[in-house]
């Protein structure tokens, strides 16, 4: 795991190099008042302050050097992470001492994912703040960050649902938190769509579903569950070979839920938190669910399978049961459920649905105001007809392919009690190219807007 307190520290006045942050509106300006030194270096890089541009500029003497780097209209997450990656080892600054926000695109531009492909030991690129008071939050965010990534990148050799529940377990330990894992006849008789999912994988694979409790029981009750399919081959209705490649990702879900977690405890957030990931391989055997097969569920409903490449919304649907049964105020899922969001949207933004306008502002805010933005879609009402079944209170995948999206998100809000409020976010978890601080491979999207909205929520209580 990166060392990312040793990234960011108090600025004590120690020797540094200083990063000009100039937007392109304010260009000539900023080039105006430089010194003819500085003028020159620019000229000669032909540096022009667009987002992401970078050029060092040479001091009076060798050691005095400093460079410039262009950022967009607004202040955000990634504007220092371009020089983060570019610069030689050493410590920085910017010239008045406040990173922002850019402080944590600087720590997660230095983070890598080297379990399998080690490399030459990382350069040490130092950013000082006179702003002290934000260093721990902003590392704390960075750790959430990077252990989603973590867990995504790692292979489903590697991180099946035995090893997805020791990660939960690590991160519990860690916090004093307790756990508990549901697995055999008790996920049969208690969580049948869990074990119907995973039932065709291996006995070292075998399902299970477990919860995290953590907080003084008289502090708000909140949920949060993670989709955690481990590897999705798409069952009997198999995915094609392209299809299949990034399927490891599918437990991106859990991984956001459980980096939430984290926070939540570390910050000591007024909360009582209990979070659930029903952890699963879709594998294809002789017991495998089949299309057409029947299955019960927690909450009393009948489904038909109609796909059984639609498992995850099923695993969640006993998980978000469960949830509900106890009360809480807010119960929030993180899922990679479907392809169409990622038509309708691409990688960078998750699709939120909500049954409560004011949770989903919240987030929609959140989102903003962090630079990890959401996009809203409908629990559309007139769609619900197309969850239908001649033979079962519903299906898992109607027919055509319209509204693949939403109508997910209306098969898990059967799961949910009209009255609780619940908010389902459809993340991709994953970076198809690298940009400046997110590299190619797992990603947070939606982590930081829910932990946002949660701090405002339930840090003043």
């Amino acid at each position: 795991m990166t060392d990312f307190a040793s990234l960011l520290v108090p600025d004590r006045g120690q020797p540094a190099h200083v990063i000009h942050v100039v937007r392109a509106e304010g260009f000539d300006e900023w080039l105006a008042a430089q010194p003819e030194r500085v003028r020159a270096g620019i000229a000669a890089a032909q540096f022009k302050a667009k987002a992401g541009e970078f050029a060092l500029i040479p001091g009076n003497k060798a050691d005095e050097w400093s460079c410039a780097l262009g950022i967009g209209e607004t202040s955000g997450p990634w504007d220092l992470a371009p020089a983060a990656t570019k610069l030689p080892e050493g410590n920085y600054r910017l010239p008045d001492g406040q990173p922002g926000p850019g402080a944590l695109g600087w720590l997660l531009a230095q983070h890598r994912f080297d379990r399998y492909k080690k490399g030459d030991p990382a350069p040490q690129r130092v950013l000082l703040t006179n702003d002290p008071a934000r260093i721990e939050e902003t590392i704390a965010l960075a750790r959430a960050v990077a252990l989603v990534r973590d867990l995504v990148d790692t292979p489903a050799n590697d991180m099946g649902p035995a090893e997805l529940q020791g990660a939960i377990e690590d991160v519990a330990n860690r916090h004093g938190a307790s756990t508990k894992t549901t697995r055999g006849d008790g996920l049969e008789q208690g969580f049948p769509m869990v074990a119907a999912v995973g039932r065709a994988a291996v006995p070292a694979r075998a399902p299970r579903l477990v919860e995290l409790e953590w907080g003084d029981a008289s502090h708000p009750r909140i949920a949060i569950v993670g989709k955690g399919v481990c590897f999705d081959s798409g069952g009997l209705d198999i995915k094609p070979a392209s299809g299949m490649r990034l399927m490891k990702k599918d437990m991106g879900g859990a991984a956001h839920a459980l980096a939430l977690a984290d926070l939540i405890m570390a910050s000591k957030l007024p909360v009582r938190l209990h979070m659930l990931i029903p952890a699963v391989e879709n594998a294809i055997a002789g017991d495998a669910m089949r299309p057409g097969d029947i299955l019960p569920s927690r909450k009393g409903l009948t489904v038909e399978i109609a796909n059984t490449d639609a498992e995850g919304r099923l695993i969640l649907g006993d998980a978000l049961t469960l949830a509900s049964e106890g009360k809480p105020e807010l119960v929030i899922d993180f899922a990679t459920l479907t392809g169409a969001a990622r038509v309708a949207l691409g990688p960078d933004l998750p699709a939120l649905m909500a049954n409560d306008e004011a949770l989903c502002a919240d987030l929609l805010a959140a989102g903003e105001e962090t630079g990890d933005p959401l996009w809203r879609l409908p629990l559309w009402p007139g769609y619900r007809e197309m969850l239908k079944s001649d033979v079962a209170d519903l299906n898992n995948a109607p027919d055509g392919g319209f509204a693949g999206t939403i109508t997910a998100g209306l098969f898990l809000e059967k799961f949910v009690p009209d009255d609780q409020p619940w908010a389902h976010l459809d993340t991709f978890a994953w970076n198809p190219a690298a940009k400046p601080g997110r590299p190619k491979g797992g990603e947070a999207l939606g982590l930081r807007a829910v932990w946002a909205m949660l701090r405002k929520r339930y840090a003043s209580n």
